[in-house]
């Protein structure tokens, strides 16, 4: 994985059988484009934030739930062929007419990963999260990102991703900047941690938190401002085998 596109939507908690079913009809279509991996996550654990949080990040009403998704490919040029692809297959027209949910508020953006694993298999929990980052602090942010990343890993996670802002466009009702609140000088990061369970994830919190490696001091980005939450897997799909739920 080179390259991923992260998207997240509100999606009204009745439509959520039909949300999984057009995302299960769209994976094979991604994966016959370029894709790699396709992850759909439904909220579990997504909280209110003081000044941003993802319910407000998509304008989300009381009755709607949000997911947080992404797909994974080998480069910049697969992604890009891929998306041109999708807008010319009429299957996917068709499904674009049909969504289970307002794709006018839904944000996307394409993002470059650092990745970091510690085992491999589908997961069973993922944390989600958007953070706003001074361009000039990318290096800072990275070095950081990669020390918390090796705390997480030895408590439990799977996977750790943090991918920095590539191709963040501006949207009409919503978008990524406005999400977290991102200044003309910030660049918008799109981070998640794969869990076994939800178990796994709050006992690795738990542990984690009690780390002080966790907590380095100063943060060359405003943390207050960041959206995040927890999430269920409804959907992993990859290029080699089909592994939905």
């Amino acid at each position: 994985m080179a390259y991923i596109d992260g998207f997240v939507c509100a999606v009204p908690s009745a439509n959520k059988e039909a949300y999984r079913q057009a995302a299960s009809a769209a994976a094979p279509l991604f994966k016959e484009f370029g894709a790699t991996r396709f992850v759909e996550n439904w909220g579990d654990d997504v909280p209110e934030g003081k000044v941003t949080d993802l319910r407000r990040a998509v304008k989300a009403e009381p009755d709607e739930v949000i997911v947080f998704s992404w797909i994974e490919y080998p480069s910049k040029a697969v992604r890009d062929e891929a998306n041109a692809k999708a807008m010319r297959d009429p299957r996917m027209e068709e499904m674009g007419a049909n969504m289970p949910f307002d794709g006018k508020r839904m944000i996307f953006g394409g993002f470059v990963p650092s990745i970091h694993e510690g085992g491999a298999g589908r997961p069973g929990y993922v944390d989600g999260s958007l953070v706003p980052v001074p361009v000039g602090n990318k290096e800072a942010y990275h070095a950081i990102a990669s020390r918390l990343a090796a705390v997480l890993l030895e408590h439990g996670a799977m996977r750790v991703v943090d991918a920095w802002g590539d191709d963040v466009p501006d949207g009409k009702v919503t978008d990524f900047k406005g999400a977290v609140k991102a200044t003309a000088d910030e660049q918008v990061v799109f981070a998640w941690i794969e869990w076994p369970s939800k178990e796994a994830r709050d006992a690795g919190w738990g542990k984690a938190m009690a780390d002080p490696r966790m907590h380095p001091g100063s943060m060359p980005y405003d943390e207050g401002r960041r959206s995040h939450g927890g999430f269920v897997p409804m959907l992993v799909e990859t290029a080699a085998t089909g592994t939905g739920a």
